[in-house]
C-alpha cells in the first residue's frame, strides 16, 4: 500500500525538502540493498535449518518458518523495484508479462504482509496454550498447523485480491507507468481510503491487541509459577521453563519488532488519507522516507530477532555453516 501514498506524497511535496537529492538516492540504495542481502540470508537460512533439523520440526517453527517465506517475497520482488524507482519512473518490462508482473509484485508483497500478521496471532494462540493449560493438547497441533499455514495464506490472498483487477499498467508517450486505477474499477462499491482504514483495523489494531492480551496473561501465568528453589529441585523442570521463557521472548521481540516498524507507517496513511492540509509539510516526507524504510527493514529484522533469541536456530545455522 506505501506506494499509493507516496504517490500522493511525492505530487504533493516542494522539491526543496531534501538539500541533496543525489546523497538521498545513494543513502537509500545502500539501505536497500544491506536489506535485501540479510533478508534473502536470513529468511533462507531459517527454512533451510528448520528443514534440516528434526528436533526443530515443531509447530511454532513452521509458523516461524512460513514467516520466513513470505519475508523473502518483500526483497525478491519489491526492493529491486524501488531501486529502480530511486532513478527513474518508468516501468522497464514491456508486454503481457510486465502487466503480469505488475500485478502480481504487489500483490504477493502485500499478502506476505498479512501472513506475517496472522503467523504471529497464530504463535501467541500456541505460547497461550502451552503456558496456560499445558495439560490440554496443544491448539495448534503438528497435524493441523499445515491446515493453518494455507488459510493464513488463502485469507491474505484473498483480502489483497483486488490488487490484481486494480493495478495495471499504461503506455504513456515517455513511460509506463504500473499505477493503481483503484477508483476505475472499485469506486462505485469501495473507496481506497475505506479499504485501508479496514484493513489496518481488522488486520493490524485488533490482532496487535489481541497478541498483547495473550502475551500479558501468558507473562502473568509464568510469574505466578515461580516458587523459590524449584529449579534446583528439579533441573530438567527448570530448564523447560527456561526454554518456554525464551521462546516466550523471541515471540515477543517479532510482535514488537513488526509494531515498531509498521504502526508509524500506518498512521502516516491516515493522516495522508484524513488530513491532506499536512502534505505540503517537509517534515511529514522525512517522516515518510523514514517510515518507508522502516517497512523494508521488518523483512530482514524477524531473521535477526530468530537467532539472537533462540540457541536452537544459532545451533542449526552453526551446523549449516559447517
Amino acid at each position: 500500500m506505501w506506494e499509493n501514498v507516496n504517490t500522493t506524497m511525492n505530487g504533493s511535496q516542494p522539491s526543496t525538502c531534501f538539500n541533496n537529492p543525489t546523497a538521498e538516492k545513494i543513502g537509500k540504495t545502500f539501505f536497500y540493498c544491506s536489506i535485501l542481502l540479510v533478508s534473502l540470508a536470513g529468511n533462507t537460512a531459517i527454512g533451510i535449518t528448520v528443514y534440516k533439523t528434526k528436533t526443530m520440526r515443531k509447530p511454532i517453527n513452521f509458523l516461524i518458518l512460513s514467516m520466513a517465506m513470505s519475508d523473502l517475497l518483500y526483497p525478491i520482488f519489491l526492493i529491486p523495484m524501488s531501486i529502480q524507482g530511486l532513478y527513474t519512473d518508468s516501468w522497464l518490462i514491456v508486454g503481457p508479462l510486465g502487466q503480469a508482473l505488475c500485478k502480481l509484485v504487489f500483490f504477493l508483497t502485500h499478502a506476505s504482509e498479512l501472513v506475517s500478521i496472522l503467523s504471529m496471532v497464530l504463535i501467541a494462540v500456541n505460547r497461550f496454550g502451552a503456558v496456560v493449560f499445558p495439560l490440554r493438547s496443544p491448539p495448534i497441533s503438528s497435524k493441523l498447523c499445515p491446515f493453518f499455514i494455507l488459510t493464513t495464506w488463502i485469507i491474505a490472498m484473498a483480502v489483497f485480491s483486488p490488487y490484481l483487477f486494480a493495478r495495471k499498467l499504461v503506455e504513456y508517450p515517455e513511460r509506463l507507468e504500473c499505477g493503481m486505477h483503484w477508483n476505475e474499477v472499485f469506486a462505485e462499491t469501495l473507496s481506497f481510503q475505506n479499504y485501508f482504514v479496514s484493513f489496518s483495523v481488522v488486520f493490524i489494531f485488533i490482532p496487535l491487541v489481541l497478541i498483547a492480551i495473550l502475551y500479558i496473561i501468558i507473562f502473568l501465568k509464568l510469574k505466578s509459577r515461580k516458587i523459590p528453589g524449584e529449579q534446583s529441585a528439579n533441573t530438567e523442570a527448570g530448564q523447560r521453563r527456561q526454554r518456554k521463557r525464551n521462546v516466550l521472548k523471541m515471540a515477543i521481540a517479532i510482535v514488537l519488532g513488526f509494531a515498531i516498524c509498521w504502526l508509524p507507517f500506518v498512521i502516516m496513511c491516515l493522516l495522508v488519507f484524513f488530513a491532506s492540509d499536512v502534505l505540503m509539510s517537509c517534515d511529514l516526507r522525512y517522516f515518510n522516507s523514514f517510515v518507508v524504510l522502516m517497512v523494508s527493514a521488518n523483512c530482514a529484522i524477524n531473521p535477526c530477532i530468530c537467532f539472537i533469541f533462540s540457541s536452537n536456530y544459532r545451533e542449526g545455522l552453526k551446523n549449516l555453516l559447517r
